[in-house]
């Protein structure tokens, strides 16, 4: 018996939310899986917020046809609510770093209009601070996954986080976008992986954008020649 049916025996594959038993390493049960809202069919051409009806049009959700957003396509995989949600703050906040493994899965599959291997990979920066009490940044264990999946060049440190901005939980839209204002620049020494390149960020869960807009623009200002987003999960009204 090889030592992978031996450890299997021992150690059997559990859902990655529930813990239930399952065939596979890294996926969800039977029952969590009808439970988890991923996104399929008509949704935002731009933030990947999933629309009502069907078909391939090219569509833009009321919020990024209120806010502009300096990116030019983005995706997500799954609603932030309910399991989606759950696994968002566990693989942030609860030392489930294993959770980037499905997650990535689920990305590389919700972006593959989007995301190609001449694109550079880049995860939105977490602040020094936050870095060293969280002790890893999610977007970058992310976008690793991602990068290694696409067969694209990775490049964690391209922007750095100079600004500690405020925990966002309660704030609204506009306050959101102020505090973020010039909160992420281009790591210097990385500007010239950038230039001339399109940028794929990648981020754990998008609200308003207000994030991945200081991302986008500072990967721009390194001279990307686009940028598109992909993250796990959207926030969406009414969910």
């Amino acid at each position: 018996m090889k030592m992978q049916s031996v450890i299997r025996a021992i150690y059997p594959a559990q859902c990655v939310a529930c813990e239930a038993q399952t065939a596979e390493e890294h996926g969800l049960c039977g029952s969590c899986w009808r439970e988890t809202q991923f996104i399929h069919g008509l949704a935002c051409d731009i933030c990947g917020a999933p629309l009502m009806g069907h078909g391939t049009a090219t569509l833009a959700c009321d919020d990024c046809m209120t806010v502009p957003r300096p990116w030019t396509q983005g995706r997500s995989a799954l609603v932030y609510d309910g399991i989606g949600r759950q696994m968002v703050l566990n693989l942030k906040h609860g030392d489930r770093t294993d959770l980037a493994v499905p997650a990535a899965r689920w990305m590389l599959h919700a972006g593959r209009q989007i995301a190609t291997p001449d694109m550079v990979v880049v995860p939105v920066p977490l602040h020094w601070s936050r870095l060293l009490s969280r002790r890893y940044n999610q977007a970058a264990l992310l976008s690793r996954l991602i990068a290694r999946g696409l067969g694209a060049t990775h490049v964690p440190d391209a922007l750095r986080r100079v600004v500690r901005s405020p925990k966002m939980e309660a704030v609204g839209r506009e306050a959101r976008f102020a505090a973020l204002h010039g909160a992420i620049a281009p790591h210097a020494r990385r500007t010239h992986l950038l230039q001339g390149r399109p940028v794929l960020l990648v981020d754990d869960v998008m609200t308003s954008g207000a994030t991945l807009t200081a991302a986008a623009d500072a990967a721009l200002a390194a001279g990307a020649a686009r940028v598109c987003v992909l993250t796990l999960a959207r926030v969406v009204r009414d969910t």
